[in-house]
């Protein structure tokens, strides 16, 4: 027969190892939610390329706007590239974050494997106009063999220019 005692000594012992375990996995469930709360997320810098990125700055070292509230309204959500007879061919998507129409015009801009322009100012601008969120495919051919990389030039086109006289 099992004295009091010693049920009393093994249920003791029970409580104290599941009390234990259960401190234990407290501790390591809010040492990893307080972990997690504080992960770093990247600054929103321009020209950065990583995938730890927010949508849309992957790609932002391709983007130039030299006026910051365009530049606020505007980013490329992708870039498809190819090579077509030894050409680099590019198939860019330009969204724009903005809910009104915006009169555009963006042209390519080439550089070849040491960053040095390539065939300077002979790529034309071409008119564009992007809707409330709308994404864009803008379609680029490098001029030469030798272009390694890009950026694409977008500027805003004053009203008076689109519109007719009445």
């Amino acid at each position: 027969m099992i004295k009091l005692p010693e049920v009393q000594s093994i249920s003791w012992s029970i409580t104290k190892k599941s009390t234990r375990l259960r401190v234990t996995l407290t501790a390591a469930l809010t040492v990893g939610l307080l972990i997690g709360g504080c992960k770093n997320v990247p600054p929103v810098t321009s020209g950065v390329g990583t995938d730890q990125m927010a949508p849309g700055q992957k790609f932002e070292k391709h983007l130039q706007v030299d006026n910051p509230d365009l530049g606020k309204k505007l980013h490329i959500s992708d870039i498809r590239s190819r090579k077509n007879n030894s050409l680099l061919e590019l198939n860019l998507s330009l969204t724009s974050t903005y809910k009104k129409t915006q009169h555009l015009q963006y042209q390519f801009t080439w550089f070849d494997a040491d960053g040095f322009v390539i065939e300077a100012g002979k790529s034309p601008w071409q008119p564009l106009e992007l809707n409330g969120m709308q994404t864009a495919s803008l379609p680029g051919l490098a001029p030469t063999p030798q272009v390694a990389t890009f950026k694409i030039y977008v500027r805003e086109v004053a009203e008076q220019y689109f519109k007719f006289a009445d």
